[in-house]
C-alpha cells in the first residue's frame, strides 16, 4: 500500500463577496486580494497503486475534492468569525478539520482519506487521522543554536577522526538546530493553550539547549555523545509526561536541511 500527500494552498479574504479564483495553485488558489488568511490543507490518501497510471490517484483530482468540498469550510467559518470579530478558539479549528474530513471521505475512488493536516503557519501544523478523528495532532517547531563535538574518549585518536569526520574537530562546531515537537490532544483540544505549550518546551527544553556548548555546558552531554540521535531522545525525556492532558508523541531534531531525526519515546 501506498500513501499519497498533496498540499492544497489557498487564502481566503474574508470580506470580499466572491473570492478571486487565481491561477497559480502554487501560491494559492483561491488567491486572496489584499491582506487574506493564508492556510495549507495536506490530505494523504493509502491505496493502491493503478498499474494502467502508476497513481494512487491523480493529484488534479485531490485538489479538484479539495477545492470543492473542503476549502469551502473554511472559507465559510473564516468569513462568518471575521465578520462577526469573532475570536476563533482552538478546538473549533480542529472541528473544521473534522468537518473537511467529513467531506472529503469517500471522495477518494478505491484509496482513502488517511489524515489531514492543516498548517496555520510555516512552523504550526494540526493533524487529524484515520485511526481516530477525535485524537489532534499538534506540531510546532522551535530553533535553537549550539555547539558540539563528537567524540568517544574510549576511541583513539585516528578512530574518531576516522568514525566522526570534521564532527570531532577539538574546538567544536555549530548548528542551528530545528525541533519539531508533536502532541496528542484529546477531545479535539478544547482545553489547550498554544501559549502554555510553547513556554513548557522553551522552559523545559529551548533554553536548556539555546547558545550552549552543549558537550561542556548540558550535563547530559557530558558523558553522552551529542548526536542527532541523543539529542532527539534527550529531548523527548525532557518533554514527556509535561503537557497535562496531551500526550508527547514524536520529537523531530533537524542539525541541517538534509539530516534529521524522530524519536517516538
Amino acid at each position: 500500500m501506498h500513501k499519497l500527500t498533496r498540499a492544497v494552498r489557498f487564502s481566503i479574504n474574508p470580506f470580499l463577496p466572491v473570492q478571486t479564483g487565481g491561477a497559480n495553485s502554487f501560491a494559492s488558489r483561491p488567491a486572496g486580494e489584499g491582506l487574506a488568511v493564508f492556510l495549507e490543507l495536506s490530505v494523504e490518501i493509502a491505496g493502491e497503486v493503478d498499474p494502467a497510471t502508476g497513481f494512487v490517484m491523480n493529484v488534479a483530482q485531490i485538489d479538484e475534492n479539495v477545492r470543492r468540498y473542503a476549502v469551502p469550510v473554511f472559507a465559510e467559518r473564516i468569513k462568518e468569525d471575521f465578520g462577526g470579530a469573532k475570536h476563533t478558539a482552538f478546538f473549533e479549528i480542529t472541528g473544521l478539520l473534522s468537518s473537511a474530513w467529513k467531506q472529503l471521505s469517500g471522495r477518494f475512488g478505491t484509496a482513502r482519506l488517511s489524515q489531514l493536516s492543516l498548517k496555520m503557519n510555516p512552523s504550526r501544523t494540526i493533524s487529524i487521522n484515520s485511526k481516530d478523528t477525535d485524537m489532534v495532532y499538534f506540531s510546532e517547531k522551535f530553533e535553537c543554536a549550539a555547539a558540539h563535538k563528537l567524540w568517544n574518549d574510549d576511541f583513539s585518536e585516528e578512530k574518531n577522526l576516522e568514525v566522526f569526520g570534521k564532527c570531532a574537530n577539538p574546538t567544536g562546531h555549530g548548528h542551528n538546530y530545528i525541533i519539531e515537537v508533536t502532541i496528542k490532544i484529546p477531545d479535539a483540544g478544547k482545553e489547550f493553550s498554544i501559549g502554555d505549550f510553547e513556554r513548557i518546551v522553551d522552559g523545559e527544553l529551548v533554553k536548556l539547549l539555546d547558545h550552549k556548548n552543549l558537550n561542556l555546558d548540558v550535563d547530559h552531554f557530558k558523558k553522552t555523545n551529542p548526536t542527532v540521535e541523543n539529542i532527539t531522545s534527550f529531548a523527548w525525556h525532557k518533554l514527556a509526561g509535561k503537557f497535562g492532558r496531551a500526550h508527547l508523541h514524536c520529537v523531530t531534531v533537524w542539525e541541517n536541511d538534509r539530516t534529521y531525526c524522530s524519536y517516538y519515546g
